[in-house]
Formats: C-alpha cells, structure tokens, sequence
C-alpha cells in the first residue's frame, strides 16, 4: 500500500505518466508499476488517458481521477465554500472583498517574518516555497532560463479558491509584494485548467 501513496504522490507532483515512467521512478519493473496502477484504478484514485504517440498505437497515461486529488487535503474546504457564499449573499461582495484583503495583509506580515533572514532573491524564494510546502501547497523551485518558476503542486485552500477567485489574486499580489526586486506572473493556474499553479519569477535587471 505504501507504493500506491507513493504513486498518487508521484502523479499528483509530476502529472500524468506513463507506466514505464512510474516504473523507473519508483525503481519497480514495469509489470510491478501496471499493477498497483490498475489497483489504483479499481479504487477510483487514478484514470487513464490514451495520447497520441506518432505512427505507432496511442500511448497509455495514468493521471489522478478527482477522488486521487481530494485524497491531498483542502483545509476545511467545504466549511470555508459555505461561509464565503454565506457572506456574499448576507453582506455582499464588498464585504468579501475586505476579508480576502485582511487575510492577504496577514499572510503578508507573517511572510515577511519568516524571510527576514534572507538577503538575497535565490535566499527569500528559498524560505518562501519551505513556508508554503508547510501550508500543504507541496512547493517547489525550478530554475529557468530568465529566473525561476515556483510551482504549486497543490492548493489546500482549493474549494475557498473555487468560491471565491478574490483568493487566487490575493496570492498573487502577496507574491509581488514580498519580492519587489522581481516581476511575478502567474504561469499556470489550477482553475484554469492547469494541472498546478505555478509563478514565473523574473529578477528585475539592475541599471
């Protein structure tokens, strides 16, 4: 069972994949990765997709179904959705407005703590994505060519997100804040239909 948790793992950073890909990432055979993924599949956690692959037959990837993502938490997910319907229905947008922007001047402070031993971009990034993979965001720093790419492999606040997009500008704007020697742009968005969100991070060129 824990090779299967390690598989839902893997899909869930990595997308999908194949299961010669699974195989050498889990260092299994082959025959050992197509089992536990069709032992997967029959739990509901993972699907299949045929893509195509040149002249040749399509070729097979596992991907986490719905039931696979939800088994990476959401924060008290559904709670959260019927509160924010509940405000904006009882007290309206503006009110919701304001408590998306408390929360964002909050979560701003509390960031600029655990970065104020950082003196340097690479160093504040650095501490930045340890903050958010201790939120459940599983992030992750990737170098490009023309900066770095802070990848969220998942939202623990998802169901909030889908209740209210507010959240997802709010991370955004937290992001250009805490790294003003930087221009933030959101690369990837989960509600968008992207597999993750993800920041692209360009370092500003000094004169």
């Amino acid at each position: 069972m824990r090779s299967q948790e390690q598989i839902l793992y893997l899909l869930k950073t990595q997308g999908a994949l194949t299961a010669q890909a699974v195989a050498e990432a889990m260092a299994l055979t082959s025959m050992g990765a197509r089992k536990h993924l069709q032992q997967l599949q029959q739990r509901g956690l993972v699907v299949v997709e045929d893509r195509p692959a040149g002249k040749g037959r399509p070729a097979r990837f596992w991907l986490l179904s719905d039931a696979g993502h939800a088994r990476f938490p959401d924060r008290h997910g559904e709670l959260t959705a019927q509160l924010i319907t509940l405000v904006r229905s009882s007290l309206g947008d503006a009110a919701l407005d304001t408590l998306v922007l408390a929360r964002e001047q909050q979560a701003i402070a509390a960031y600029r703590q655990k970065l104020a031993a950082a003196q340097t971009l690479p160093e504040r990034l650095t501490l930045l994505v340890q903050a958010r993979t201790d939120e459940g965001y599983m992030a992750e720093l990737l170098a490009q060519e023309q900066g770095w790419l802070l990848v969220e492999n998942h939202c623990p606040i998802c169901a909030a997100a889908q209740a209210c997009q507010g959240f997802c500008r709010s991370e955004l704007q937290q992001f250009q804040q805490l790294l003003p020697d930087a221009v933030v742009s959101r690369a990837e968005h989960l509600l968008d239909g992207g597999r993750r969100c993800a920041y692209l991070i360009v370092p500003l060129v000094k004169p």
